[in-house]
């Protein structure tokens, strides 16, 4: 059964509003006010515990804590995760929080800034004045840096700032534009204290928060390795999509400037390996054997389905210019999103509810039949039922699509 929903419920914007979630815009996300409603339903019915198995910067997790919910929260993506750490920490004492950034602010101007040593990609998003200035912004975090709260909250403001200060086309998506130039950037300093004022602001604004504390776990959601058994009965949460958008690549802005990596050819090895495989640069026939893939017991229950899919996308391949790996991406993600599920069954009770945000899948104009396969998977990993419910189109906003199969968004809702 579907039903046809019209909210915003997959859309990060409205979070850009609310204090704390507008720390840092990561280009994966959905509504807070949706995750409150969900779980002020879910309280009605009895005691609430809730996870998020891909928590990303925390929408979940800060949800729940403003309802005084016990949350879980999983991110393999390690910036993210720690972008998430630090949003987590607005209850510190806030006067603390705006010394440590005055003693920044005070030591910057006997730092020497330079340009030296960064990569390329910063070199072309940031004119050498401004990266002289995030340089000293970078190395006063940097020699100040003792790991308390308000230490982890001045590295989350000046990693909040960098698109703020290029001149550049840095939108919080998954490409940077470098030669496309913005009229309106800021100085570093002055980003950095604004920046500071509004998380002062907020931190103000939320003093009052209840006690209880979210859990955030650097992990990966295909084991969950540090959860306990039987623990959630409540799941909220967005999956990668099947769509091909490089998750890892969302941060190299910010990885690159923290000098976390030199490079797009870093992110296999510090972020990728330990994402699920949703993007065609996750997999290559050099580490992927299809064969075995689709035959792994896990995907069993969608087993020649998949086979046949992955076929024709391997045909269809040769007739693109990219040659893109997408059989291989496609047959990777289900068997991922299998053990996911498999996990997921571990760690909730019995009855459980769990309410995916996905989307379905066209590469190269193929359909994906992603909401079908993810709720077949549910039930062979042990859950007893699933239904979807469509809230949007998708792929009818671009002028530039690159086929004209309609997709959707929508809550897939899993029991049992």
């Amino acid at each position: 059964m579907v039903t046809t929903l019209i909210n915003t419920s997959s859309t990060f914007a409205d979070n850009m509003k609310l204090p704390v979630h507008r720390w840092f815009r990561y280009s994966a996300g959905f509504s807070a006010m949706w995750v409150e409603n969900l779980v002020s339903q879910s309280l009605q019915q009895g005691y609430v515990t809730v996870l998020d198995p891909f928590a990303g910067s925390g929408t979940t997790l800060l949800a729940c804590e403003k309802l005084g919910v016990e949350c879980y929260g999983v991110e393999a993506h390690s910036f993210i995760a720690r972008v998430a750490k630090a949003k987590l920490l607005y209850k510190t004492d806030v006067e603390s929080y705006k010394e440590h950034i005055q003693k920044i602010i005070k030591i910057v101007d006997n730092i020497q800034g330079s340009v030296e040593g960064y990569p390329k990609l910063i070199c072309e998003c940031f004119k050498d004045s401004s990266l002289e200035g995030l340089d000293k912004l970078r190395k006063a975090c940097l020699e100040l840096a003792d790991n308390s709260p308000q230490s982890e909250l001045a590295w989350l403001t000046l990693v909040a700032i960098l698109r703020h200060v290029s001149h550049v086309g840095t939108a919080p998506w998954q490409y940077v534009l470098p030669s496309k130039n913005k009229q309106c950037y800021l100085e570093p300093i002055v980003a950095f204290k604004l920046m500071a004022e509004t998380i002062a602001s907020d931190m103000t604004i939320t003093r009052n928060a209840t006690s209880v504390t979210a859990q955030m776990i650097q992990s990966d959601a295909r084991y969950c390795q540090e959860l306990p058994d039987n623990k959630f009965n409540l799941v909220i949460t967005s999956p990668p999509y099947a769509n091909n958008y490089d998750y890892a690549d969302a941060t190299r802005l910010e990885m690159c400037f923290l000098q976390e990596i030199s490079g797009w050819g870093d992110l296999q090895a510090t972020v990728r390996q330990y994402l699920i495989r949703s993007c065609s640069q996750h997999v290559t026939s050099k580490n992927v054997n299809l064969d075995e893939v689709t035959s792994a017991p896990e995907l069993k229950v969608i087993q020649g389905a998949i086979t046949e899919i992955c076929y024709k996308l391997s045909q269809e391949r040769l007739l693109h210019g990219g040659k893109k790996n997408y059989h291989l991406m496609i047959a990777c993600y289900f068997l991922d999103m299998a053990k996911v599920w498999i996990a997921l069954r571990r760690v909730c009770q019995s009855p459980a509810k769990v309410c995916f945000v996905i989307g379905d899948s066209a590469p190269y104009g193929i359909y994906v039949p992603v909401i079908e396969w993810l709720g077949l998977l549910a039930l062979s990993g042990g859950f007893k039922s699933f239904k979807f419910e469509k809230i949007r189109d998708r792929n009818v906003k671009w002028k530039n699509r690159k086929h004209q199969v309609p997709l959707c968004e929508g809550y897939l809702w899993v029991n049992g």
